[in-house]
């Protein structure tokens, strides 16, 4: 086996162990230069064996999502543009659910400026970001907490957001499927989110483009469910019929 077959192996290992590598991480590790990484990432993400990100590499597991710390940090910069627009969208004084997500984490960061929001929440590092606000009053919903990343599953998360009708639904995704399907891997999570879509007067959905074309095991609906779509780059002609036939506002950050 040559010496890039075995780099490319030991990728694949590292990336699939950690659920996200950085370029820089692999290259120093390596002892080779970032762009001779960039280009096996490249290259291996065209035979579909890992996913490329902006500055890294990530799993393509369909049944286990990147880790939360990883997630954090994973495209960062365009979570942060696509926050700001979201805010731009929300007048003072709205009713909004905001579900688990570091996108959505985000947005809640974004609307730190606002007044009188009322924010219903399934994500406790939301609840917190929000509750800094004086002007704002934070709902937490019941529920089993997710130690991985603090997020609020379960039937008693579902009938506790069951209980409201809202303005507006901040929502992320793992994923969006060739068909326009929404994609994500735990299905206690996907039934909250349902819940969150069917009890709100509007819904924003919010996630970068690297998830458009990522796969994920559990559908939790279409696009065409949604009322907007906020991201970061246009997601290109392949996706203008699917967006075309949703018939969904879509905005870009960039």
């Amino acid at each position: 086996m040559g010496k890039l077959d075995r780099r490319r192996r030991e990728i694949l290992e590292k990336v699939a162990a950690s659920g996200f590598m950085t370029i820089d991480a692999l290259a120093t590790h390596f002892d080779v230069t970032p762009q001779t990484i960039r280009r096996d990432i490249n290259e291996m993400a065209e035979e579909g064996l890992i996913a490329r990100y902006h500055g890294g590499a990530a799993s393509q597991s369909t049944t286990e999502n990147t880790a939360y710390t990883d997630r954090q940090v994973l495209n960062l910069d365009a979570k942060r543009k696509i926050a700001r627009l979201v805010a731009q969208h929300i007048p003072e004084g709205a009713s909004l659910f905001i579900n688990i997500g570091t996108t959505t984490e985000e947005v809640a960061r974004a609307l730190s400026d606002h007044k009188n929001l009322k924010i219903i929440t399934n994500n406790l590092h939301v609840a917190e970001i929000c509750a800094a606000n004086p002007g704002f009053e934070v709902i937490i919903a019941g529920g089993v907490v997710r130690q991985r990343d603090f997020g609020i599953i379960g039937e008693a998360t579902i009938d506790f957001i069951s209980q409201f009708k809202v303005d507006y639904a901040i929502i992320g995704i793992s994923g969006v499927d060739e068909d326009g399907s929404l994609m994500d891997f735990d299905y206690r999570e996907v039934r909250v989110a349902r819940a969150i879509i069917s009890n709100s007067r509007q819904t924003f959905l919010c996630t970068d483009i690297s998830k458009f074309g990522r796969r994920a095991m559990v559908r939790l609906g279409h696009l065409s469910e949604v009322d907007a779509l906020f991201t970061d780059i246009a997601p290109g002609k392949a996706w203008d019929d699917i967006l075309e036939q949703a018939d969904l506002s879509v905005y870009c950050a960039d």
